[in-house]
């Protein structure tokens, strides 16, 4: 079966580098949209010419001209689009509307897998402001896919092990913390944490897969549903040293959110959904989505306590 040809929208991203990766190491003739926006962006340019050398084809294109998405979109069968939907980088949701539009007229798609890849947002109409913005926009995005009537895949359910496992799910923090950790509630809500290369793995895994049409992958691979409690004692066996538990409550962490700024406030009220709620692993899996670790067991994907071992 020839493999399909794959375009990356935000190619060059945090999520959206390691897509174009994982496609060009499966075989996919890989195109990667290149705006002209970023000229000036070295460090965005020297991630292209990168992929170029590998293989992978550079297409010029922006969201400000319809025409030359249209023109990107009919070299490909796939366009996968992992926009950044966090407010502390950049929050570009609804761009993706022009890209629906482009795909809509284009004619030729058979698959389009737009940002999604965290909380599913058809189940997040409860969400706090303003960080429920990016959910709202999400559902927005959906709306526009299904009433085109274009083929997709959404890929959701997973916390990103760089936002929250290396830093033991700290806030305002990457690294993980010396002395003192503060633990949500009880810190036994489960959650989610997914690698970003293995998010990559099995986001390319669903493009020529019909049991993944119009359908939503939920990235919960079973070893990596951990608990705060269970991943900070997981780094405390590593490093040889307890750390300082301090326990913040609901309420209290729901009345530190107020004194915020917005993109702050959106991301502790996604902490909070995550932490508190247990939001992406407190429902079961219907007919309308796929758990990607039983779909695809040959992604030999990454325990957290090896990847905890990093930051040793």
């Amino acid at each position: 079966m020839e493999k399909s040809k794959v375009l990356v929208v935000g190619g060059t991203g945090y999520l959206g580098r390691r897509i174009v990766s994982a496609s060009l190491s499966r075989g996919h003739p890989t195109y990667v949209l290149q705006r002209p926006e970023i000229s000036l962006d070295i460090d965005k340019i020297q991630i292209l010419l990168a992929f170029k050398k590998q293989g992978a084809h550079l297409v010029e294109g922006s969201f400000s001209d319809l025409e030359s998405l249209v023109r990107a979109v009919k070299l490909v069968d796939v366009v996968i689009c992992p926009m950044s939907g966090v407010h502390i980088r950049s929050h570009n949701i609804l761009l993706q509307l022009q890209l629906v539009e482009a795909i809509k007229r284009a004619g030729n798609i058979k698959r389009f897998l737009p940002s999604e890849f965290g909380f599913d947002p058809s189940r997040m109409g409860h969400a706090l402001e303003p960080g429920r913005v990016t959910f709202d926009d999400k559902m927005v995005v959906r709306k526009a896919i299904q009433d085109a009537k274009i083929p997709f895949t959404y890929v959701c359910g997973a916390g990103l092990a760089g936002y929250v496992a290396g830093n033991l799910s700290q806030m305002g923090t990457l690294v993980p913390p010396k002395e003192k950790v503060l633990i949500y509630g009880d810190g036994n809500a489960k959650v989610s944490i997914v690698d970003e290369d293995d998010v990559a793995a099995y986001t390319i895994k669903t493009i020529d897969d019909p049991r993944t049409l119009n359908k939503t992958l939920y990235l919960r691979p079973p070893e990596n549903e951990l608990s705060q409690k269970q991943l900070v004692e997981m780094w405390e066996n590593l490093i040889g040293k307890k750390l300082e538990h301090i326990s913040i409550s609901e309420q209290d962490f729901l009345a530190s959110i107020k004194g915020m700024d917005f993109a702050g406030q959106a991301g502790a009220g996604h902490f909070y959904h995550m932490f508190y709620e247990g939001a992406l692993t407190n429902f079961e899996i219907g007919e309308e989505g796929e758990e990607a670790s039983k779909l695809y067991p040959e992604v030999k994907y990454t325990r957290m306590d090896e990847y905890l071992k990093l930051y040793t």
